[in-house]
Formats: structure tokens, sequence, C-alpha cells
């Protein structure tokens, strides 16, 4: 195993529609569920037209899966069938494990100037902990740590450890780590991972090289034709990396900002419909025939 992690693989956001009517793009949640695991699903709900967020995500459950939002503008109010609500305004996270089961809704409200900007981020649970009782860990802003490298990079750590900065998001089943990070113009920035994890980047802001030196023949490229620039990739983009102790970033045509997301493998069988994530399909067909008679919710929030 090579220390640099090497490109497995770049993909295109690609766009969707969710909810009541929300227009966002998918950076993955397309292929078999193993592909990412623990990641299921990450979705990118930036706009700068209410007409595409407005009308939200009324109503609908969750089971055997945890959902991220992280909003960097904007404002998100939320509520569930537990009786919590409350409202994730720019910079904020909320981590929700759903566990046996939620019934809660997501209304993206935007800005003074109608923008709205986050993304959501859905990660499996292994079977020992699909049905334990739901929780919440709601963050702010001004929780979330910062740290600077002195190769370059500026980290907001919102769960793991980063160069001994521990995020605020604790006890996650699968030692995640979600890091929001900026890399300076003209930096190359060494970044530790977990060897055995899986890894992915997500670029939302200019554009960088994930493995400066690795030819453009050695890995997939999925979606739109190669950037003008060759082997940087910028907004939208997704990165996969195969295995290794560290990943390398490289930036000449400006800063890049992205999300840098890990985690252990589960390494189960899954049965995924929509909202519902188990791992056989008799549990999945119970929890929606639960869902239909009204038995859906197992246990109270922890």
């Amino acid at each position: 195993m090579s220390n640099t992690r090497a490109i497995q693989k770049v993909a295109t956001s690609r766009p969707v529609i969710e909810g009541a009517g929300v227009h966002l793009r998918r950076a993955f949640g397309f292929g078999p569920a193993r592909q990412l695991d623990p990641f299921l699903l990450l979705d990118d709900f930036r706009s700068k037209e209410p007409r595409d967020y407005i009308r939200g995500f009324p109503w609908h459950p969750h089971r055997g899966i945890e959902t991220i939002s992280y909003v960097l503008e904007g404002r998100v109010e939320h509520g569930d069938s537990l009786g919590n609500s409350g409202v994730i305004g720019s910079g904020d996270v909320q981590w929700m494990t759903a566990g046996s089961g939620i019934i809660h809704q997501e209304m993206p409200k935007g800005d003074d100037a109608g923008h709205m900007g986050g993304f959501q981020l859905w990660a499996n649970l292994p079977a020992s902990h699909k049905m334990m009782p739901p929780r919440y860990q709601d963050i702010k802003s001004a929780q979330i740590p910062t740290l600077t490298t002195a190769d370059g990079a500026t980290i907001r750590v919102i769960c793991g450890e980063v160069n001994g900065v521990v995020g605020p998001v604790k006890d996650i089943v699968t030692d995640p780590r979600y890091l929001d990070v900026t890399v300076e113009h003209g930096s190359q920035v060494t970044l530790p991972t977990t060897a055995g994890h899986t890894v992915v980047a997500y670029v939302i802001d200019g554009e960088a090289s994930f493995c400066p030196g690795q030819a453009r023949d050695t890995y997939e490229v999925v979606g739109e034709s190669d950037p003008a620039c060759g082997a940087f990739w910028g907004n939208g983009s997704l990165i996969v990396f195969g295995d290794g102790h560290q990943i390398i970033v490289s930036t000449t045509a400006g800063p890049v900002r992205f999300l840098l997301m890990s985690g252990k493998p589960i390494r189960e069988p899954v049965a995924w419909y929509g909202p519902i994530v188990m791992n056989t399909q008799e549990e999945l067909e119970e929890a929606f025939e639960q869902y239909r008679n009204g038995t859906f919710l197992q246990q109270q929030q922890a």
C-alpha cells in the first residue's frame, strides 16, 4: 500500500429533484451502496433562486442511517415527530442519528437575498446500531474549531481529529472525519488519513490537483468532460481515493475549498429504499409496513 492515496475515480455531481420539488446536485448516491461504504449519499443544495429549494422536504421517515446537514448560507427550519424543532444557520451542522426511526421535515428558507447553500451527507449504521434510540447533535458554527497548517491549509474540523484538533461531533460508530478544507493558491498540502478508511473529497470552490503527478489514464472519470486545466478538478467534482495514510492537494490557479469525508467501512449487506436503509429486504419491508400502520416510532430520543 502506498503512503499517499491515489485517485480511483473522479465524478461530476448530477442534477436531481427531491422532496417536494427541490432542485439540487447529487455528488454520489446513484451507484451500489457499498461503493463508498459507510457513506450512502451526498447532496449539494446551493442555489440563489428560492424557487429551486423553497418547497423543501416535508414530513418523511428515516431509519438505519445518520443524516448530516451542513449549512453554508441561509437557514433550514426543522421539526420532528418527537417534538424537536429548530433552525440551522450559516456554518451550523446537524448530525442526526435516525437509529430505530424518526419522522421529520426540513424546510430551507435562504438568507435575506434568497441565497441558500449547504450539503446533506447520509452515513450508514451497522446492524448493531440500526435500532438504537434516535438522537441529534446540533452544532453551532462557533463550536467548530478551525486550524491553519504550515503548508497552507485552513481546516474546519466538524468531526474527527486533525493535528490534535478535535471536532465537536462525538461518539459516531463509523469513526468518521468530516472536514471543510481551504487550500491557499500556490500551495501543496498533505492531509493525514486513516489507512483502511474510505476517503472522498467534494470540491465546492476553486480547483486543485488531488494527487499531483498521477497520470490521467490511471483513474476513472465519470460525468462531464475533462476541464481545460487537465488533471485539476473544480466545483462539483467528487474525488474518490484508494487506500493510504495521506492525500496531497496542490493548487496553481487560485485557492480551492472542498469537503473531505472519511469513515470506517461497515462491510455488511445493504437493503435500501428511499430514506430507510436496513440489512435485509425483510427488514426494509417491515419498516415501511410499520410506517404505514403507525408503529414506526420504536423509541424516544436519547
